[in-house]
């Protein structure tokens, strides 16, 4: 018979992070806030890597509904098809992680709101796949919030191998994740596991920037 355990407590969850990254890492990841701007395959599976690691806050950021079509390459189950992706998502990062702190906002970025949903962040993931969207984020953030960092996304479409996926600095604030140069347009289109590498490369720079392991 399977033994079943109590639902560890915050404390509890906390000291297995602590064991895991060391407890002075963990209290910066804690403190943390995280925007997170598009959940579709790229933003769904940034958030899933920083709850697991204990961020303290995501913002979570879309407007969209989860689609069948989304189901491939994206955090959503079967179950959720018809949801809104902030709700959606959300339920998901409460099982996986109970304790992190989720604000999110069903709603389009635009030029009028983005600095205003943003403004509590300490990192902003850009995750969109609407290339006007995501020129529109990185120049605003660049332009009216250049104390805040960035990363974001470019390439990662097609079957190419896995390691053309890199994490370049661009700026001191400013990190690029992908090829640089597969479209969505051009091929096959943005296949699972190349979304998911790039996402774990978005993911994984937050992480070292939050830890100021920074890149040269």
């Amino acid at each position: 018979m399977v033994e079943l355990h109590a639902f560890p407590t915050q404390e509890e969850m906390r000291k297995a992070l602590d064991e895991r990254h060391g407890k002075a890492l963990q209290d910066k990841l804690e403190r943390a806030t995280v925007a997170i701007c598009g959940l579709g395959g790229l933003g769904s599976n940034i958030a899933i890597s920083l709850a697991r690691a204990g961020i303290g806050e995501l913002i979570l950021i879309d407007f969209d509904q989860v689609d069948i079509t989304n189901l491939h390459r994206q955090q959503y189950k079967v179950s959720q098809i018809g949801r809104y992706k902030t709700d959606a998502l959300a339920e998901n990062l409460r099982e996986i992680a109970p304790y992190v702190k989720l604000t999110t906002h069903t709603q389009k970025i635009s030029e009028e709101n983005y600095a205003g949903l943003l403004s509590q962040a300490d990192v902003i993931c850009e995750a969109f796949d609407d290339a006007g969207a995501k020129a529109m984020l990185v120049n605003g953030v660049l332009e009216t919030m250049p104390e805040k960092y960035l990363v974001s996304a470019s390439g990662m479409a097609g079957l190419g191998p896995a390691n053309t996926i890199k994490t370049r600095k661009i700026t001191k604030h400013f990190y690029l994740c992908g090829d640089g140069v597969s479209d969505v347009a051009d091929g096959m289109g943005l296949v699972s596991s190349r979304v998911m590498l790039c996402a774990a490369h978005e993911a994984h720079a937050v992480l070292r920037i939050l830890a100021e392991e920074y890149e040269t």
